[in-house]
């Protein structure tokens, strides 16, 4: 997959896109991830890349004209183009494996104020929020945006069955986690973890992520109990008991 991220500021990307899973995936070529800095397409001999807002505002607004050339530079036409905003979709698990398809993205990092319409209008992108909350430039959400999606890319992450089993994408938020030693500072593992059976660790862990959802993230857990039907008769018990202590 090619990766083409509009920036004001490109070297916030390498630290994440040059290291661990993400550096590998480009070592490997499975990733091709390019930075274009805006500033370079500015005809202003200062490189300014924002004005003030027609009609009054507070803070200054992204111009049109870097960013159009930097995208005709590019030649994005055509492709599939995303601004990162807080007033988009919001990047859900659905829209992840969607994207994940695509042979090419294009991201454009907003900031300021925002950016001039005529860009999102002319070039035809779309808008993807990563959540109900306001950051100082978009450069953070695009890295969130191609971490995710980067996971299911076929070889990424070198096991098909890892997005399967971790957190919110088997539907239900991650049981806890241990490692060695058994015991740290009186901390014990569970016994369970390290009693060799497979099946009960597999229920354990199936309990665990039951609690947690139901607890702390009820939209999950309901959409959870919708699907409920599919689980085997030793998942149903786990969650039939937890459902009763509730009751309790």
């Amino acid at each position: 997959m090619k990766i083409d991220v509009l920036t004001l500021f490109p070297e916030m990307f390498l630290p994440v896109t040059e290291h661990s899973i993400l550096g590998r995936a480009k070592e490997n070529q499975i990733l091709d991830i390019r930075l274009t800095n805006i500033r370079d397409y500015s005809l202003d001999k200062h490189k300014k890349t924002d004005d003030y807002p027609f009609g009054g505002g507070a803070g200054m607004v992204m111009s049109a004209d870097p960013v159009f050339r930097s995208l005709e530079a590019i030649q994005a036409k055509g492709k599939r183009m995303i601004y990162m905003s807080p007033r988009g979709r919001i990047l859900d698990h659905t829209l992840i494996q969607e994207l994940s398809q695509e042979p090419e993205l294009i991201l454009l990092c907003g900031h300021y104020e925002g950016i001039d319409q005529r860009i999102l209008d002319y070039w035809n992108m779309e808008e993807v929020s990563v959540g109900d909350y306001i950051l100082t430039g978009g450069e953070l959400p695009a890295m969130i945006l191609i971490d995710a999606v980067a996971r299911f890319i076929p070889e990424v992450l070198g096991s098909s069955d890892a997005n399967v089993e971790e957190s919110i994408y088997s539907g239900l938020l991650e049981y806890p986690q241990y490692t060695k030693p058994r015991n740290y500072m009186g901390l014990e593992v569970p016994s369970v973890l390290v009693s060799g059976n497979h099946k009960k660790i597999h229920l354990w862990k199936l309990q665990k992520s039951l609690e947690i959802t139901k607890e702390r993230r009820p939209d999950l857990w309901d959409s959870f109990m919708e699907k409920s039907g599919a689980l085997t008769k030793e998942e149903k018990v786990i969650l039939q008991q937890l459902l009763e202590s509730e009751d309790l």
